[in-house]
């Protein structure tokens, strides 16, 4: 039987009374049932998406030179901002399930004409499927809020830390499947990079089938219709210290770890490394980026989000000094510093999302939360195109230390008063 939450107050608007199924409200079986759709969901979608993104960038830098390889993860990204925001709207009127499913299912879409592209070498096709799968990965992006919203408040910060360890899965099993993927399509006598993005619309339809296992969100009957994105709401929700304390951290955060990890494989390949090595370091930023995401959940419920995003930011100013300090240090310094950057983002989006589900009010909740990820995209989008004239003026040392300026900026509103 499904379990709905209702407002106490009279005058509760319907975002209030549209619920998914909460952890404290639903059997122990709905709720596993939720965590599995949910992870299995966001594990296929970023795995689509790495993999279509990574084939997408050497198909524009093979057909239209060096100068246009990042317009697909540029037109990913702008997509995933998109996706965010589209995210928050469909989730407050019509609930997380049915905006989920209607974003991978637009993902689907992407990845297929992403792969006409690729076929016929027609890059705007590419480019406009790429800004779709950018509009699912939006949404998985936003699943990390559905998950916490299963677990009561003080467990909070564990829910939606297991979601953002699904990545992990996502940046092993997307690059494993590029080679496969193009040796595939090589047999069907189609182009080779090809492949993996066909790869992608398969796995992308994969987490269409996991969503459709989630819950149904349950109406109250005789309210009304909620309102559309409501600027006003969410400019004064914005306003707050409690909600502009994590803003301005993940912010923060997602465009000092883009930067540098953006120069990294230019800084290797400088120093006459081959893609081994940078495969290695990148791996290493990885693992740091998703595999401690429980560790940083559990510092989230038992000392807090401020805590986390405190940790964070200190793990990311020694991510920077070392960066800063041992720039070619391929084998010790750099791994290391890729490693602590990938983690210092990890504590910083978990303690920032931790904050945001633990004091938004239903009323605005949803449609805070998908701007907040739309701006924190956004600043992905800027930190990569920064990071190439910092680096052509002052090398990797130089975009390293924006990285670490970022860290200690955002420490300023995490010092205020709550």
């Amino acid at each position: 039987m499904p379990f709905v939450r209702h407002s106490n107050r009279p005058d509760a608007s319907l975002a209030s009374k549209i619920v998914d199924i909460t952890m404290n409200e639903a059997p122990a079986g709905v709720r596993r049932g939720s965590m599995v759709a949910l992870f299995a969901a966001v594990a296929f979608m970023n795995t689509g998406m790495v993999g279509a993104s990574t084939a997408g960038t050497l198909i524009a830098s093979h057909g239209e030179g060096p100068g246009w390889s990042g317009s697909p993860n540029a037109a990913g990204v702008l997509g995933t901002a998109l996706g965010a925001l589209a995210s928050g709207v469909l989730m407050a009127r019509r609930g997380r399930r049915f905006a989920l499913l209607t974003l991978y299912g637009l993902a689907v879409a992407g990845a297929v004409l992403a792969f006409a592209g690729a076929v016929a070498a027609t890059l705007p096709a590419l480019l406009a499927g790429m800004a779709l799968l950018g509009l699912g990965n939006g949404g998985a992006q936003l699943s990390r809020y559905a998950a916490a919203e299963l677990y009561p408040a003080e467990r909070r910060g564990f829910g939606l830390s297991v979601i953002v360890w699904a990545g992990t899965v996502g940046a092993l099993a997307g690059p494993a499947l590029i080679a496969p993927a193009a040796r595939a399509a090589e047999r069907l006598m189609l182009p080779g990079l090809s492949g993996p993005i066909a790869a992608s619309a398969l796995v992308t339809a994969a987490a269409v089938a996991a969503t459709a296992l989630l819950p149904r969100t349950v109406t109250a009957q005789g309210t009304e219709r909620p309102p559309g994105l409501s600027l006003s709401m969410v400019g004064t929700a914005l306003r707050r210290p409690l909600v502009r304390t994590p803003l301005v951290a993940m912010m923060a955060a997602q465009m000092a770890m883009v930067a540098v990890m953006t120069m990294t494989p230019v800084q290797l390949h400088l120093h006459g490394h081959g893609l081994d090595v940078v495969g290695w370091v990148l791996s290493a930023h990885l693992i740091g980026m998703f595999a401690l995401a429980p560790l940083s959940g559990w510092i989230a419920d038992h000392w807090d989000g401020r805590v986390t995003i405190g940790c964070g930011i200190a793990v990311l100013m020694t991510a920077a000094t070392t960066a800063m300090a041992a720039p070619t240090a391929h084998a010790s310094g750099l791994p290391l510093a890729l490693f602590l950057l990938g983690y210092g983002w990890n504590l910083m989006i978990v303690g920032g999302s931790s904050l945001l589900s633990g004091h938004l009010v239903a009323e605005e909740r949803t449609q805070v939360q998908g701007v907040v990820d739309a701006l924190v995209w956004s600043a992905a989008a800027i930190g990569s195109l920064v990071a190439g004239p910092l680096f052509g003026s002052g090398g990797y040392s130089l975009v390293a230390a924006l990285a670490g300026t970022l860290a200690l900026a955002s420490l300023a509103p995490l010092a205020r008063r709550r």
